[in-house]
């Protein structure tokens, strides 16, 4: 039998570079990034080098152009190792989709600067008034002419501070519909734009994961990414499918980091008194193989998700909004088990797998929430609008 890890020298070259990436750098560092909380610079650093800041964006603009199944296999390799750093670039991938779906007029420069690892992009939708409600921004922006000027109060914006870009949101200019949403591309050097405060979470702790403030930021016309009031079509179309996706594949990187160290935790550690490993123990190895069918059932279906949003049809949509759902559900399952089977040693943080346990807990309460997905995915087996 060949082990769940092991090398396939088929392997997809940017995948096989993710995870040369991902074990010889983001592994070295991740749980000093978790226990310091701090942000992973080694890792981002290395995918700037590899050009996997570029994966998704066209080859002609110097990117790998790849699809979602790339996608999805380089993220969740990425997560095995670091789960912080897989959000961020789940993250930044997300903006860069948005930004290559826009006619903004600096679009080829800022994909080009993206693939050649200058530029770091990330997603700024949530705010402090609507919270969890993505999609419904309390702020508006006003137009004066050429000038734009945004204020507005985001919450949990992953790489705040730290990205070079941010896909804002926010009401369109004049209108009084709550679902009329322009976005905007703000760099990092906006005047007004700030950052409230470190972050300090019970996971993902490396992600940067802050409020933001935008008071009285000023841009110019050509920096909106959307159509005025545009911006909900293409914030469903270009973003959320891929942060569904990427999202699945993150929560099954965790489960799949958790399952691995069980694993040889049980191989490893002996019971001196009876002169047998840990895996001599039936009830051990039954919670392995619960963990491992459980993500060998979540990797096949993420498998299955990205292959349709390769070539969308009819249920498409549903998948995509059951692939966080099920993905973190699992993660929550995998890891819990993972903390059981390994005792006091997975509780003394000395395995890493009480650091799966707490990263894996981020994608339940990550907007759209499991409990929305939830309402979303009934709504569709009924017919009924989502929104």
């Amino acid at each position: 039998m060949t082990p769940q890890n092991a090398e396939n020298p088929t392997k997809n070259p940017w995948e096989a570079k993710a995870d040369a990436v991902a074990r010889e750098v983001l592994g070295v560092h991740a749980n000093d990034v978790d226990v310091q909380g701090r942000w992973p610079t080694e890792s981002l650093a290395a995918l700037a080098r590899s050009g996997l800041l570029g994966l998704t964006i066209p080859t002609d603009l110097g990117g790998a152009g790849e699809g979602p199944q790339t996608f999805a296999n380089v993220t969740r390799t990425l997560a095995e190792h670091c789960a912080s750093t897989a959000m961020i670039y789940l993250m930044h991938l997300c903006g860069i989709q948005v930004i290559a779906a826009s006619v903004f007029p600096l679009r080829e420069s800022v994909l080009r600067s993206a693939a050649a690892g200058r530029h770091l992009s990330t997603l700024a939708f949530s705010e402090k008034g609507s919270r969890s409600n993505f999609w419904a921004p309390v702020s508006q922006a006003v137009a004066n002419g050429d000038c734009h000027t945004l204020s507005a109060e985001k919450s949990f914006v992953t790489s705040a501070g730290q990205a070079d870009g941010y896909v804002v949101s926010t009401r369109a200019a004049g209108s009084s519909d709550p679902m009329a949403l322009t976005l905007y591309l703000v760099p990092r050097d906006a005047p007004g734009l700030t950052t409230g405060g470190r972050w300090n979470g019970l996971g993902l702790r490396g992600n940067s994961s802050a409020p933001m403030r935008l008071e009285g930021v000023r841009l110019p016309a050509s920096h909106r990414l959307s159509g005025d009031g545009e911006g909900f079509a293409m914030m469903m179309s270009a973003a959320l499918p891929l942060f569904q996706l990427g999202s699945a594949a993150v929560s099954v990187g965790v489960g799949r980091a958790a399952t691995d160290a069980t694993r040889q935790h049980l191989l490893t550690t002996r019971l001196e008194n009876l002169g047998q490993s840990l895996a001599s123990l039936p009830n051990l190895r039954a919670r392995l193989a619960q963990m491992q069918i459980i993500l060998d059932t979540q990797q096949a279906f993420l498998e299955s998700v990205a292959e349709q949003m390769a070539n969308p049809g009819p249920t498409t949509l549903l998948a995509l909004l059951e692939s966080k759902a099920a993905g973190t559900e699992a993660a929550l399952q995998v890891t819990d088990l993972a903390m059981r089977a390994c005792g006091g040693a997975a509780f003394s943080r000395s395995l890493g797998v009480e650091r799966n346990f707490r990263d894996a807990r981020a994608g339940a309460v990550m907007a759209p929430t499991t409990d929305v997905l939830y309402d979303f995915i009934g709504k569709t087996l009924l017919g009924m609008p989502l929104f």
